[in-house]
């Protein structure tokens, strides 16, 4: 398993990460948020040996991960990163930048591994075109089937899907996260979206103010989040008599002691995001339909999250 010990870093002397602890297991899909700054490349980085440690331990299984201190080049055999600059190789084709980290002795087999990682991330059409081509996304794409081609025990993904466009996202983080949970590849995500968590990550960790201050599954944050940090990731919410509660669990009723006047409509496609006035503060809630604009109506908390 990854072990992460009581680390601690700094940039130039002003503190980034303060005494983050944390393990992965084997297989195990673990995901970083925090907002802008938070330190979650960082602990990637930290994590693949790209910088030395002010205090604390990396492990991976029984091998200390160490920085530039202690080791000519950067990274380990058995794992793999994913950063938002891609270092592909412009010059040649897709396929080429994926065989390249692999065996050549055994072309048949060489070529039968590079179109199965070209399938995983959709670029069949375009296994034949210069990398140079390619749009951003494109050549993310491109990153991570490298990124897998030689099978790494664990895998550190920063941002993995931020360039690839909606048409493309929800399939290819279905066929990433099932191939790494099929060939049990460990797996830490830093990213913003929560769709990058829900339905796939195994734990949730959250950074604030250089420190974790969160760790436990994605639903039970969801469904308990202690601040509105955490709440703020996972979609719209409010704040009520000091109780967190998202859009859709406050409804309309006949009548309540939370008499709102609606604001604002936003059509979200399955149900209307209405902007509302509530005695002087601003809440969100879901609606079936659309709401005439200063309509006076009464709301009610369907569930508290915590």
């Amino acid at each position: 398993m990854l072990q992460v010990k009581n680390i601690s870093f700094s940039y130039d002397k002003i503190p980034v990460l303060k005494n983050i602890n944390f393990s992965v297991n084997e297989g195990e899909n673990t995901a970083i948020i925090g907002e802008s700054g938070s330190g979650k490349s960082t602990l990637l980085k930290l994590i693949y040996g790209e910088y030395d440690l002010d205090e604390g331990q990396i492990f991976w299984k029984e091998t200390e991960i160490l920085g530039p201190k202690y080791n000519l080049v950067t990274g380990y055999d058995f794992m793999k990163q994913v950063t938002q600059e891609f270092d592909l190789m412009p010059f040649i084709t897709v396929e080429e930048n994926i065989g390249k980290h692999l065996s050549r002795f055994y072309p048949e087999e060489k070529q039968k591994r590079t179109e199965e990682l070209i399938k995983v991330v959709e670029l069949e059409a375009f296994a034949k075109t210069k990398v140079k081509l390619l749009s951003g996304g494109q050549k993310q794409r491109v990153a991570l089937a490298r990124a897998i081609a030689r099978q790494p025990e664990i895998l550190l993904l920063d941002e993995p899907f931020s360039h690839i466009d909606n048409f493309k996202k929800q399939s290819l983080r279905r066929n990433l996260f099932e191939y790494l949970k099929k060939h049990n590849i460990s797996c830490v995500v830093a990213t913003h979206d929560k769709e990058d968590v829900l339905g796939y990550a195994d734990s949730m960790i959250v950074l604030d103010d250089s420190e974790i201050v969160a760790k436990d599954t994605p639903e039970n944050l969801y469904s308990n989040p202690q601040k509105p940090l955490i709440a703020s990731f996972f979609g719209e919410f409010n704040s009520i008599n000091g109780d967190i509660v998202y859009a859709h669990q406050l409804k309309i009723v006949p009548k309540s002691d939370l008499k709102a006047v609606v604001k604002q409509c936003y059509f979200k496609g399955t149900h209307y995001l209405i902007e509302a006035d509530l005695d002087g503060e601003i809440v969100f809630f879901e609606n079936d339909s659309e709401l005439s604009i200063n309509s006076m109506i009464h709301l009610e908390i369907t569930r508290h999250c915590r």
